[in-house]
């Protein structure tokens, strides 16, 4: 089927450029959205009518995303999961658990506007890209920790595996103190 774009659309096409797409593609996404019209006659001569006053909301719709997206880019959030010694989740962090949290800091995102790269199941500090507007896309972090006090230290660099490892060895060294200051006791006897 034949369209004619609204707006820009990724991995499809600028606003205003016809483009062939599946049927089931234009019915169920493009056409419902509002980010497409068939292509006949009567739809291509209403958007020539149309596209100046399309391409002026575009323009402001782009600037207001322009100006969050300032004060978005490079914000941390934090999302406290359960998840094993090992440092994995208790199922995963998803696109609404990141827009709930940017929610909670005074943003206002919806889970549509989240984009996972892959899906987070473990903890530590993962990097989230949020589109704005089809043209404006910020990279913000997701720190996930089993606690506030363990959220503040992968914050200052440190993983959970680090220190897990720090306190594994921290204990086995106490543990053969411990043997040698046994030892030493009993060849004194």
């Amino acid at each position: 089927m034949q369209v004619i774009l609204l707006q820009r659309v990724a991995k499809l096409g600028q606003m205003g450029e016809v483009v062939t797409v599946k049927d089931g593609y234009a019915r169920n996404f493009l056409l419902p959205q509002g980010k497409a019209l068939r292509a006949n006659e009567a739809n291509i001569k209403s958007f020539e009518a149309r596209k100046a006053q399309l391409e002026a909301d575009n323009l402001e719709t782009k600037k207001e995303a322009e100006a969050v997206a300032a004060k978005l880019d490079g914000q941390v959030f934090v999302v406290i999961r359960s998840a094993s010694d090992a440092g994995a989740l208790y199922g995963s962090v998803t696109n609404r658990d990141a827009a709930d949290a940017a929610t909670e800091a005074g943003f206002t995102l919806s889970r549509s506007q989240v984009t996972l790269d892959r899906p987070i199941k473990d903890l530590g500090m993962h990097t989230v890209s949020v589109v704005l507007h089809p043209e404006v896309v910020v990279k913000v972090k997701l720190n996930v920790a089993r606690s506030v006090e363990e959220a503040e230290l992968q914050a200052s660099g440190k993983s959970i595996q680090e220190l897990a490892a720090e306190a594994e060895a921290a204990a086995e060294f106490e543990i053969a103190e411990l043997f040698d200051d046994i030892g030493g006791a009993a060849s004194e006897e």
